[in-house]
């Protein structure tokens, strides 16, 4: 797990020292372990790296046939398989990325096809006089760039491209509306305008300065062939896709919410690994807490691991607000967010690596949305996200808000029956523009590399293939896998009800509700579009999602349009926003 950042000027000179300096600089977070550079004519590569894999030659960039040369971002798990595929092949290192050069000097442009893993690279091929960026099919790891009349830049964060200087800290009115009433924005648009992302799956080539070619992989099948499958058959896909998440060469862990999803992953990394696992579970203060820690720990002793259960309180909350705000610099408003930086500064003291259950709901059909799609009632059967996180309140300008999802509801559901139509979309959308970005922030945020093994393309075409009813009934979603957590590990009591992960965001923001409308009104990034009548109805209502919706953006606003540190407490920060407005 790294960051890569680079530059492709159109002019033929080299790129700015000052700007790689900046760009390395505000990748730093993401690579405390070393800082490498490639600059060769017009086109620069940085890389930032966070030690996981051969710690030992592991440095980036890498270098390959032709003058080949690589900058990458994550992990690719099927590195033993490919390596065993070229046995002629002279590599000079146990980088799991090396094998990337050779696969594109033998297929081209077709390389990533070969490749299973998480991923964001770039590669500058001189001979040819272009550079390659491509990003997994499924948007693990995030890739960014800008097109200027300088040049080309990319970056594993939009904030490193702002903090540069390659392009300027505006606001995208839509995107702004998508995001406060989704949580989370779709497409390669960015809240940021002028900053675009390489999409899940796509592969960019550039030359001169300016992109010529696309070119897109498929992360679910279009027409999947549906076939029944055994609780044997779960077993051996998902065995295998942890058995190849668990390569590592330094401590792994496992984030433990009470879910079935990472008892799952829990239950697997104890049988493949013969260790006690580490895992670590969060919980709340207050019994209106949706929380499940106290389960977590009961199915961690089931299997012997050793399990840390930390709390997030409420003045916990209210100091470290802002800095999640900040680290999400592509920003959702998912709440979940909050408890998910809190699990990874507990884990950066004593992990490198975590596995995570992301991607279980998306894959095995875990969500309401998916039961209603297939519920034998007309009444039940409504799309899905038809309203808004903030709909009902008059003088908020968040007109067009749904444009961009429309548009993916219908490019997704070409060819798949209503289920698959609504899993694909979110595979496409939410999975990468909301969970995948929030976990990518605020694990990185403190040093700390989360896997996924549920999304993996193995796994994923497994998955896809089952039949509905193998998927979900009118009560519950991800039949197939809690049979099989059943019969595994039953003291995860799969059938149960789960409660939640979020913490009592609707308690802790109430208490100071009276203090904080005016000062979220007066932030000047709610000012933009909304009317403060507004903003007191909002938090008058009480509504956790509604007030934090605000409350996220305010804070956001305040630090990567305005600048406004993000070290102190939430009062101060919205104080010092109105001030600057």
């Amino acid at each position: 797990m790294c960051g890569i950042a680079g530059v492709m000027r159109r002019d033929g000179r080299k790129p700015d020292p000052e700007v790689l300096d900046a760009l390395a600089a505000a990748l730093g977070h993401r690579g405390p372990d070393g800082e490498g550079r490639h600059v060769a004519g017009p086109v620069a590569l940085v890389h930032r790296r966070l030690a996981i894999i051969d710690l030992e030659t592991g440095d980036q960039p890498l270098f390959g046939p032709d003058g080949l040369v690589l900058v990458a971002n994550g992990e690719i798990y099927n590195d033993p398989a490919l390596r065993a595929a070229m046995p002629a092949t002279p590599f000079r290192t146990h980088s799991d990325c090396e094998p990337i050069l050779f696969l594109y000097a033998a297929h081209g442009l077709d390389f990533a096809a070969h490749l299973r893993g998480m991923y964001a690279l770039a590669l500058y091929d001189p001979s040819a006089g272009r550079l390659i960026l491509a990003r997994d099919p499924f948007g693990i790891k995030p890739l960014y760039y800008v097109e200027t009349a300088a040049g080309f830049a990319f970056a594993s964060e939009p904030q490193a491209l702002l903090r540069a200087g390659l392009v300027r800290a505006e606001i995208d009115p839509a995107r702004r509306a998508e995001l406060l009433q989704l949580k989370f924005t779709t497409g390669a648009a960015t809240i940021f305008p002028g900053i675009r992302r390489v999409l899940p799956g796509e592969t960019l080539v550039i030359e001169a300065g300016q992109i010529v070619a696309r070119r897109h992989s498929a992360r679910l099948p279009a027409r999947p062939v549906i076939r029944a499958a055994t609780l044997a058959d779960l077993d051996r896909v998902l065995g295998e896709s942890v058995a190849l998440h668990l390569r590592s060469d330094v401590p792994y862990g496992l984030f433990l919410s009470g879910g079935i999803d990472s008892a799952s992953l829990l239950w697997l990394m104890h049988r493949t690994s013969g260790e006690r696992v580490q895992a670590i579970t969060i919980g709340y203060d207050g019994a209106d807490a949706d929380d499940e820690s106290e389960a977590a720990l009961a199915v961690a002793r089931a299997v012997g691991a050793r399990a840390e259960r930390i709390v997030m309180t409420e003045a916990d909350f209210w100091s470290a607000a802002p800095r999640i705000a900040a680290c999400l610099d592509d920003p959702t408003t998912d709440a979940a967010a909050l408890p998910t930086w809190f699990l990874g500064r507990a884990a950066g003291g004593q992990l490198k690596v975590t596995l995570c259950g992301e991607g279980g709901d998306e894959m095995f059909a875990g969500y309401g949305r998916y039961r209603r799609a297939v519920a034998p009632w007309r009444f039940f059967q409504r799309p899905a996200r038809q309203r808004g996180v903030l709909d009902g309140i008059p003088g908020l300008d968040l007109s067009g808000w749904r444009d961009g999802f429309t548009a993916a509801e219908r490019r997704e559901a070409a060819g798949r029956n209503p289920l698959q139509a609504l899993q694909a979309l979110d595979c496409a959308e939410w999975l990468p523009n909301d969970l995948l970005i929030k976990l990518d922030r605020c694990l990185m945020a403190h040093g700390v590399e989360g896997r996924t093994p549920f999304i993996d393309p193995d796994v994923a075409a497994f998955a896809f293939a089952l039949p509905d009813a193998s998927k979900v009934s009118w009560r519950l979603g991800k039949l197939l896998l809690r049979r099989w957590l059943a019969e595994r590990l039953p003291q995860a009591r799969p059938f149960a009800r789960k409660r939640g992960f979020k913490p009592p965001m609707s308690r802790w923001i109430a208490a100071r509700g009276a203090r904080l409308a005016p000062l979220v009104a007066a932030s000047p990034g709610i000012a933009a579009f909304a009317r403060r009548e507004a903003v007191a109805a909002v938090f008058a209502t009480g509504d956790g999602q509604m007030t934090w919706s605000l409350l996220f953006y305010a804070l956001w606003h305040a630090h990567h349009l305005l600048g406004i540190p993000s070290d102190g407490d939430v009062e101060a920060v919205l104080a010092a926003a109105s001030r600057a407005g």
